[in-house]
């Protein structure tokens, strides 16, 4: 942006190119107690960071502002980041009951713009699988696993885009899981919230499914993701971060 270019195109320009990254931290990490129940989930030091430092820390130089969504013991993640990281500013949003990743995006409709990350704040993904995921204007991270598993299987449509998640338990050589890390726009809020079985929860990869109608949902394979659920899950990460160090 050279001299003499005119303020009403520099407003424009930032308009367009300014993207958030929203990390949802509001849970209270059952599976990781007795180490939460002092501490938030996303604030549990391994090898040397929490979590959330982890990931704040591959987020590509094309996020400007971070948005994070609290709850359980939110205080803490608040007290810790402050107003910046890193020169990023940082806002918070309290999701005062859990209903879920789909209701947590909600909480924060009013903070966002045009086109966001959306990503959990409590597993740990890979820079360059980020800085491929923010290309597209909607896409779901994906990892490949191997073998029997009970969950979320994504279905791909004839084009490779997402068509369906079918839940149970499934036997197949490979299957595709969702890793929690999604780019969306603003249209996703134009969707009625798809409300999970049983459960007063509202899911966001269940409610893209439904906008995948409409949209072309993109689908990126993860070359790395360390998904922390348990204490199992968070002596693995450890092992693998301490060894990369």
């Amino acid at each position: 942006m050279g001299q003499g270019v005119p303020y009403e195109f520099l407003t424009l320009y930032f308009i367009l190119n300014f993207m958030q990254a929203v990390i949802l931290a509001a849970g209270k990490g059952t599976r990781l107690r007795p180490i939460t129940y002092h501490v938030p989930k996303p604030m549990v030091r391994v090898a040397g960071k929490n979590l959330l430092e982890h990931n704040l820390d591959k987020l590509p130089k094309e996020i400007d502002e971070i948005i994070f969504v609290i709850g359980y013991l939110g205080e803490q993640i608040k007290n810790h980041f402050g107003d910046e990281f890193e020169g990023r500013k940082i806002k918070y949003i309290r999701q005062k009951e859990l209903y879920g990743t789909g209701h947590a995006l909600h909480v924060c409709k009013n903070l966002l713009k045009d086109r966001f990350l959306v990503m959990m704040g409590d597993d740990i993904y890979n820079k360059d699988d980020i800085k491929r995921c923010i290309k597209h204007d909607f896409v779901m991270l994906v990892s490949e696993v191997s073998g029997k598993f009970s969950g979320g299987r994504i279905k791909l449509n004839k084009d490779g885009n997402l068509e369906d998640i079918v839940e149970g338990t499934h036997k197949r050589k490979t299957s595709l899981v969702n890793t929690g890390l999604y780019v969306l726009t603003d249209k996703f809020f134009d969707y009625k919230l798809v409300q999970l079985p049983d459960r007063k929860e509202y899911g966001l990869p269940q409610t893209l499914v439904t906008m995948a109608r409409d949209y072309p949902v993109k689908i990126e394979k993860a070359t790395s993701w360390l998904q922390i659920s348990d204490l199992k899950g968070l002596e693995r990460a450890k092992k693998i971060l301490e060894k990369n160090r």
